[in-house]
Protein backbone atom coordinates (compact mmCIF):
# COMPACT_ATOMS: atom_id res chain seq x y z
CA UNK A 1 0.00 0.00 0.00
CA UNK A 2 1.10 3.52 -0.84
CA UNK A 3 0.01 6.49 0.90
CA UNK A 4 0.31 10.33 -0.15
CA UNK A 5 -0.42 12.96 2.32
CA UNK A 6 -2.14 16.27 1.43
CA UNK A 7 -1.63 19.20 4.27
CA UNK A 8 -3.60 21.87 3.74
CA UNK A 9 -3.26 25.00 6.06
CA UNK A 10 -3.36 22.66 9.16
CA UNK A 11 -5.78 20.10 7.88
CA UNK A 12 -4.06 17.05 6.59
CA UNK A 13 -5.34 13.86 4.80
CA UNK A 14 -4.38 10.73 3.06
CA UNK A 15 -4.54 9.05 -0.38
CA UNK A 16 -4.06 5.09 0.42
CA UNK A 17 -3.44 3.07 -2.40
CA UNK A 18 -3.05 -0.39 -3.17
CA UNK A 19 -5.07 -3.99 -3.75
CA UNK A 20 -7.70 -4.77 -1.78
CA UNK A 21 -7.80 -2.28 0.14
CA UNK A 22 -12.09 -2.04 0.46
CA UNK A 23 -11.67 -5.19 2.47
CA UNK A 24 -9.63 -2.92 4.77
CA UNK A 25 -12.30 -0.06 5.03
CA UNK A 26 -13.14 -0.20 8.36
CA UNK A 27 -9.46 -0.39 10.24
CA UNK A 28 -8.59 2.67 7.35
CA UNK A 29 -12.05 4.57 8.34
CA UNK A 30 -11.72 4.45 12.13
CA UNK A 31 -7.81 5.62 11.88
CA UNK A 32 -9.39 8.79 10.32
CA UNK A 33 -12.74 9.14 12.42
CA UNK A 34 -13.93 7.08 15.21
CA UNK A 35 -17.45 5.76 13.95
CA UNK A 36 -20.20 3.01 14.83
CA UNK A 37 -22.53 4.47 11.97
CA UNK A 38 -21.75 5.16 7.93
CA UNK A 39 -23.93 6.20 5.27
CA UNK A 40 -22.55 4.82 1.74
CA UNK A 41 -23.28 6.49 -1.19
CA UNK A 42 -23.17 4.16 -4.89
CA UNK A 43 -24.99 3.27 -7.73
CA UNK A 44 -26.82 0.15 -9.03
CA UNK A 45 -23.46 -1.19 -10.64
CA UNK A 46 -21.40 -0.86 -8.58
CA UNK A 47 -23.25 -1.51 -5.47
CA UNK A 48 -24.09 -4.82 -7.36
CA UNK A 49 -20.48 -5.49 -7.37
CA UNK A 50 -19.28 -4.31 -3.92
CA UNK A 51 -21.90 -3.21 -2.02
CA UNK A 52 -22.96 -7.05 -0.35
CA UNK A 53 -18.81 -7.58 0.34
CA UNK A 54 -18.78 -4.32 2.26
CA UNK A 55 -22.13 -4.26 4.03
CA UNK A 56 -20.89 -7.54 5.36
CA UNK A 57 -17.06 -6.52 6.50
CA UNK A 58 -18.50 -3.12 8.28
CA UNK A 59 -21.26 -4.70 10.30
CA UNK A 60 -18.40 -7.39 11.03
CA UNK A 61 -16.39 -4.79 12.52
CA UNK A 62 -19.55 -3.06 14.47
CA UNK A 63 -20.53 -0.74 12.13
CA UNK A 64 -23.80 -0.05 11.17
CA UNK A 65 -24.17 0.95 7.27
CA UNK A 66 -27.13 2.20 5.63
CA UNK A 67 -26.53 1.87 1.46
CA UNK A 68 -28.23 4.74 -0.63
CA UNK A 69 -28.52 3.75 -4.27
CA UNK A 70 -28.38 5.60 -6.96
CA UNK A 71 -28.77 5.65 -10.82
CA UNK A 72 -25.92 5.68 -13.25
CA UNK A 73 -24.23 8.44 -14.74
CA UNK A 74 -23.86 12.02 -15.15
CA UNK A 75 -27.56 12.88 -15.81
CA UNK A 76 -28.16 12.53 -12.60
CA UNK A 77 -25.38 14.61 -10.90
CA UNK A 78 -28.26 17.14 -10.07
CA UNK A 79 -29.65 19.57 -7.51
CA UNK A 80 -32.62 16.78 -7.48
CA UNK A 81 -31.02 13.66 -6.84
CA UNK A 82 -29.44 15.47 -3.98
CA UNK A 83 -32.95 16.47 -2.74
CA UNK A 84 -34.02 12.97 -2.98
CA UNK A 85 -30.85 12.26 -0.94
CA UNK A 86 -31.19 14.84 2.07
CA UNK A 87 -34.57 12.82 3.65
CA UNK A 88 -32.81 9.77 3.74
CA UNK A 89 -29.80 10.88 5.84
CA UNK A 90 -33.07 12.58 7.74
CA UNK A 91 -34.75 9.73 8.34
CA UNK A 92 -31.45 7.47 8.95
CA UNK A 93 -30.66 9.85 11.99
CA UNK A 94 -27.60 10.66 10.48
CA UNK A 95 -25.62 13.24 12.62
CA UNK A 96 -22.95 15.88 12.00
CA UNK A 97 -20.39 13.16 12.64
CA UNK A 98 -22.02 10.02 10.72
CA UNK A 99 -19.49 9.63 7.73
CA UNK A 100 -20.38 9.58 4.16
CA UNK A 101 -18.72 7.13 1.94
CA UNK A 102 -18.91 7.62 -1.53
CA UNK A 103 -18.48 4.31 -3.18
CA UNK A 104 -18.07 4.87 -6.77
CA UNK A 105 -16.94 6.67 -9.88
CA UNK A 106 -16.67 10.42 -10.24
CA UNK A 107 -20.38 11.09 -10.59
CA UNK A 108 -20.77 9.33 -7.09
CA UNK A 109 -18.02 11.11 -5.62
CA UNK A 110 -18.74 15.05 -6.86
CA UNK A 111 -22.43 14.45 -6.09
CA UNK A 112 -21.46 12.60 -2.17
CA UNK A 113 -19.31 14.72 -1.58
CA UNK A 114 -22.06 17.73 -2.61
CA UNK A 115 -24.19 16.12 0.02
CA UNK A 116 -21.40 15.47 2.79
CA UNK A 117 -20.48 19.17 2.31
CA UNK A 118 -24.32 20.73 2.64
CA UNK A 119 -25.70 18.17 5.08
CA UNK A 120 -25.47 19.59 8.63
CA UNK A 121 -23.36 22.17 7.62
CA UNK A 122 -20.68 19.42 6.68
CA UNK A 123 -20.09 15.99 7.28
CA UNK A 124 -16.89 13.98 7.56
CA UNK A 125 -16.57 12.98 3.47
CA UNK A 126 -14.70 9.58 2.34
CA UNK A 127 -14.01 8.57 -0.94
CA UNK A 128 -14.22 4.66 -2.25
CA UNK A 129 -12.74 5.76 -5.68
CA UNK A 130 -13.84 2.93 -7.66
CA UNK A 131 -13.13 4.00 -11.18
CA UNK A 132 -9.39 4.91 -12.50
CA UNK A 133 -10.45 8.43 -13.00
CA UNK A 134 -11.77 8.47 -9.66
CA UNK A 135 -8.75 7.41 -8.08
CA UNK A 136 -6.63 9.58 -9.80
CA UNK A 137 -8.32 12.60 -10.55
CA UNK A 138 -11.55 13.56 -8.88
CA UNK A 139 -11.39 11.89 -5.62
CA UNK A 140 -8.34 13.79 -4.71
CA UNK A 141 -8.38 17.58 -4.38
CA UNK A 142 -11.66 18.97 -2.43
CA UNK A 143 -13.98 19.85 -5.71
CA UNK A 144 -17.68 18.73 -4.81
CA UNK A 145 -20.18 20.10 -7.19
CA UNK A 146 -23.93 19.30 -9.33
CA UNK A 147 -24.43 19.94 -12.87
CA UNK A 148 -27.59 22.85 -13.49
CA UNK A 149 -29.19 24.28 -16.25
CA UNK A 150 -26.72 21.88 -18.82
CA UNK A 151 -23.67 22.86 -17.43
CA UNK A 152 -21.31 20.92 -15.77
CA UNK A 153 -20.16 21.77 -12.03
CA UNK A 154 -21.54 24.78 -11.67
CA UNK A 155 -22.87 24.31 -8.28
CA UNK A 156 -20.42 23.15 -6.16
CA UNK A 157 -17.96 23.87 -2.75
CA UNK A 158 -14.46 22.88 -2.16
CA UNK A 159 -15.20 20.40 0.80
CA UNK A 160 -12.17 17.76 1.33
CA UNK A 161 -12.72 14.40 2.28
CA UNK A 162 -11.13 12.70 5.66
CA UNK A 163 -9.86 9.98 3.39
CA UNK A 164 -9.16 8.71 0.44
CA UNK A 165 -9.18 4.78 -0.16
CA UNK A 166 -8.25 3.74 -3.80
CA UNK A 167 -8.25 -0.18 -4.23
CA UNK A 168 -6.53 -1.09 -7.30
CA UNK A 169 -8.14 -4.13 -7.27
CA UNK A 170 -11.56 -2.64 -8.49
CA UNK A 171 -9.80 -1.86 -11.86
CA UNK A 172 -10.36 -5.42 -12.54
CA UNK A 173 -13.88 -5.36 -13.22
CA UNK A 174 -13.73 -1.84 -15.08
CA UNK A 175 -14.82 -2.33 -18.14
CA UNK A 176 -12.57 -0.90 -20.87
CA UNK A 177 -14.02 2.04 -21.79
CA UNK A 178 -13.95 3.56 -18.27
CA UNK A 179 -10.44 2.20 -18.29
CA UNK A 180 -9.65 4.30 -20.93
CA UNK A 181 -11.45 7.36 -19.58
CA UNK A 182 -9.61 7.14 -16.74
CA UNK A 183 -6.15 6.79 -18.95
CA UNK A 184 -7.36 10.27 -20.12
CA UNK A 185 -6.59 12.08 -16.93
CA UNK A 186 -3.07 10.06 -16.55
CA UNK A 187 -2.00 11.27 -19.83
CA UNK A 188 -3.68 14.53 -18.97
CA UNK A 189 -1.37 14.46 -15.72
CA UNK A 190 1.76 13.31 -17.49
CA UNK A 191 1.11 16.00 -20.19
CA UNK A 192 0.95 19.11 -17.65
CA UNK A 193 3.66 17.60 -14.85
CA UNK A 194 5.96 15.11 -15.16
CA UNK A 195 8.01 13.89 -18.55
CA UNK A 196 9.08 10.66 -16.88
CA UNK A 197 5.80 9.82 -16.26
CA UNK A 198 4.92 10.88 -20.02
CA UNK A 199 7.77 8.97 -21.16
CA UNK A 200 6.88 5.86 -18.91
CA UNK A 201 2.86 5.57 -20.59
CA UNK A 202 4.66 5.87 -24.04
CA UNK A 203 7.38 2.46 -23.43
CA UNK A 204 4.76 0.80 -21.47
CA UNK A 205 1.73 1.29 -23.24
CA UNK A 206 0.65 -2.67 -23.51
CA UNK A 207 1.91 -3.18 -19.76
CA UNK A 208 -0.64 -0.58 -18.82
CA UNK A 209 -3.31 -1.62 -21.09
CA UNK A 210 -2.91 -5.41 -19.26
CA UNK A 211 -3.60 -3.46 -15.58
CA UNK A 212 -0.32 -5.01 -14.23
CA UNK A 213 -1.04 -4.22 -10.79
CA UNK A 214 2.43 -3.63 -10.07
CA UNK A 215 2.33 -0.74 -13.17
CA UNK A 216 -0.72 0.66 -12.22
CA UNK A 217 -0.03 0.84 -8.25
CA UNK A 218 3.06 3.26 -9.82
CA UNK A 219 1.35 5.46 -12.02
CA UNK A 220 -1.77 6.07 -9.98
CA UNK A 221 0.44 6.71 -7.17
CA UNK A 222 2.54 9.03 -9.20
CA UNK A 223 -0.50 10.67 -10.92
CA UNK A 224 -1.99 11.31 -7.33
CA UNK A 225 1.17 13.20 -6.48
CA UNK A 226 1.07 15.31 -9.14
CA UNK A 227 -2.43 16.37 -8.00
CA UNK A 228 -1.72 16.29 -4.44
CA UNK A 229 1.24 18.58 -5.06
CA UNK A 230 -0.92 21.50 -7.00
CA UNK A 231 -3.66 20.97 -5.07
CA UNK A 232 -1.33 21.75 -1.64
CA UNK A 233 -0.65 25.41 -3.43
CA UNK A 234 -3.89 26.45 -4.33
CA UNK A 235 -6.41 24.31 -2.80
CA UNK A 236 -9.58 26.90 -3.91
CA UNK A 237 -8.18 27.37 -7.54
CA UNK A 238 -7.52 30.62 -7.79
CA UNK A 239 -4.07 29.82 -9.59
CA UNK A 240 -1.90 27.20 -10.43
CA UNK A 241 -4.60 24.86 -9.84
CA UNK A 242 -6.18 26.35 -12.75
CA UNK A 243 -3.25 24.21 -14.90
CA UNK A 244 -4.97 20.76 -13.85
CA UNK A 245 -7.89 21.63 -16.21
CA UNK A 246 -5.49 20.72 -19.20
CA UNK A 247 -8.10 19.40 -22.26
CA UNK A 248 -10.96 20.43 -19.70
CA UNK A 249 -12.20 23.64 -21.19
CA UNK A 250 -12.89 22.24 -24.54
CA UNK A 251 -13.78 18.78 -22.86
CA UNK A 252 -16.49 20.27 -20.19
CA UNK A 253 -17.95 22.11 -23.25
CA UNK A 254 -18.28 18.71 -25.34
CA UNK A 255 -20.02 17.14 -22.28
CA UNK A 256 -22.31 20.24 -22.02
CA UNK A 257 -23.42 20.83 -25.60
CA UNK A 258 -24.10 16.36 -25.72
CA UNK A 259 -26.42 16.84 -22.56
CA UNK A 260 -23.34 14.77 -20.91
CA UNK A 261 -23.52 11.88 -23.55
CA UNK A 262 -20.04 12.12 -24.19
CA UNK A 263 -18.23 10.63 -21.76
CA UNK A 264 -15.97 12.93 -19.67
CA UNK A 265 -12.60 10.77 -20.64
CA UNK A 266 -13.39 10.70 -23.95
CA UNK A 267 -13.89 14.57 -24.12
CA UNK A 268 -10.64 15.69 -22.03
CA UNK A 269 -8.62 13.40 -24.41
CA UNK A 270 -10.26 15.82 -27.31
CA UNK A 271 -9.66 18.61 -25.55
CA UNK A 272 -6.16 17.99 -24.71
CA UNK A 273 -5.58 17.48 -28.49
CA UNK A 274 -7.00 20.77 -29.26
CA UNK A 275 -5.11 22.45 -26.38
CA UNK A 276 -1.57 21.48 -27.87
CA UNK A 277 -2.98 22.45 -31.56
CA UNK A 278 -3.87 25.55 -30.42
CA UNK A 279 -0.38 25.32 -28.60
CA UNK A 280 1.62 24.70 -31.80
CA UNK A 281 -0.48 27.36 -34.06
CA UNK A 282 0.40 30.23 -30.87
CA UNK A 283 3.95 29.25 -31.15
CA UNK A 284 4.42 27.68 -27.85
CA UNK A 285 5.50 23.93 -28.40
CA UNK A 286 6.62 22.16 -31.20
CA UNK A 287 4.42 19.89 -33.65
CA UNK A 288 6.34 17.27 -32.35
CA UNK A 289 5.04 17.51 -29.14
CA UNK A 290 1.31 18.02 -30.33
CA UNK A 291 1.50 14.60 -32.48
CA UNK A 292 3.20 12.26 -29.35
CA UNK A 293 0.34 13.51 -27.43
CA UNK A 294 -2.12 12.40 -29.86
CA UNK A 295 0.03 9.05 -30.44
CA UNK A 296 -0.48 8.54 -26.97
CA UNK A 297 -4.28 8.97 -26.47
CA UNK A 298 -5.18 7.45 -29.92
CA UNK A 299 -2.92 4.22 -27.79
CA UNK A 300 -4.94 3.87 -25.34
CA UNK A 301 -8.39 3.62 -27.59
CA UNK A 302 -9.23 7.50 -26.67
CA UNK A 303 -10.37 9.91 -29.45
CA UNK A 304 -8.56 12.60 -30.34
CA UNK A 305 -11.28 14.44 -32.97
CA UNK A 306 -14.89 15.56 -31.93
CA UNK A 307 -17.78 14.56 -34.20
CA UNK A 308 -20.45 16.54 -35.44
CA UNK A 309 -19.07 19.60 -33.73
CA UNK A 310 -20.99 23.59 -34.46
CA UNK A 311 -17.95 25.77 -33.36
CA UNK A 312 -19.78 28.53 -32.40
CA UNK A 313 -22.16 26.39 -29.79
CA UNK A 314 -18.67 25.40 -28.76
CA UNK A 315 -17.43 28.74 -27.81
CA UNK A 316 -20.60 29.79 -26.15
CA UNK A 317 -20.16 26.43 -23.94
CA UNK A 318 -16.99 27.52 -23.53
CA UNK A 319 -17.79 30.69 -22.29
CA UNK A 320 -19.89 29.25 -18.99
CA UNK A 321 -16.43 27.56 -17.87
CA UNK A 322 -15.69 28.44 -14.26
CA UNK A 323 -12.24 29.39 -15.41
CA UNK A 324 -13.85 32.54 -17.51
CA UNK A 325 -12.69 35.56 -15.81
CA UNK A 326 -14.09 39.42 -17.21
CA UNK A 327 -14.97 37.32 -20.14
CA UNK A 328 -12.32 35.97 -21.05
CA UNK A 329 -11.95 32.34 -21.62
CA UNK A 330 -8.76 30.97 -19.72
CA UNK A 331 -6.91 28.13 -21.91
CA UNK A 332 -4.07 25.63 -20.61
CA UNK A 333 -1.86 25.32 -23.30
CA UNK A 334 0.95 23.22 -23.48
CA UNK A 335 4.80 23.72 -24.28
CA UNK A 336 6.22 20.32 -23.67
CA UNK A 337 5.51 16.72 -21.73
CA UNK A 338 5.94 17.64 -18.00
CA UNK A 339 5.17 21.48 -18.79
CA UNK A 340 1.91 23.78 -19.40
CA UNK A 341 0.98 26.96 -18.75
CA UNK A 342 -2.27 29.32 -18.13
CA UNK A 343 -2.72 31.70 -20.96
CA UNK A 344 -5.78 34.41 -21.35
CA UNK A 345 -6.50 36.56 -24.31
CA UNK A 346 -6.64 33.94 -26.91
CA UNK A 347 -8.39 35.10 -29.63
CA UNK A 348 -11.52 33.84 -31.07
CA UNK A 349 -10.17 33.10 -34.43
CA UNK A 350 -7.48 31.06 -33.08
CA UNK A 351 -9.81 29.03 -31.41
CA UNK A 352 -12.41 28.47 -34.07
CA UNK A 353 -9.18 27.97 -36.72
CA UNK A 354 -8.14 24.77 -34.90
CA UNK A 355 -11.97 23.73 -34.13
CA UNK A 356 -12.60 23.66 -37.83
CA UNK A 357 -9.74 21.98 -38.44
CA UNK A 358 -10.76 19.32 -35.87
CA UNK A 359 -13.78 18.69 -37.66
Amino acid sequence: MKSIGLNLSGREYKILIGSDLLSETATLLREAIPCDRVVVITNIDINRIYGKKLKKHLESKGIESLFLELPEGEIHKTLDMAAHIYPQLINHFAERNTPILALGGGVIGDLSGFVASTYQRGVPLIHLPTSLLSQVDSSIGGKVAVNHGGVKNIVGSFYQPRLVIADTGCLKTLPEKEFACGMAEIIKSAAIGSSELFRLLETNTQAVKDRSPEVMEDIISQTATIKAGIVCRDETDRGIRNILNFGHTLGHALESTSSFSQSHGAAVAIGMCFAARLSVRLGLCENETALRLEKLIADFGLPTNPKDIDPDKIIEAMHHDKKVSDGRIRFILLKRPGEALIAENILKPDVLSVLEEMK
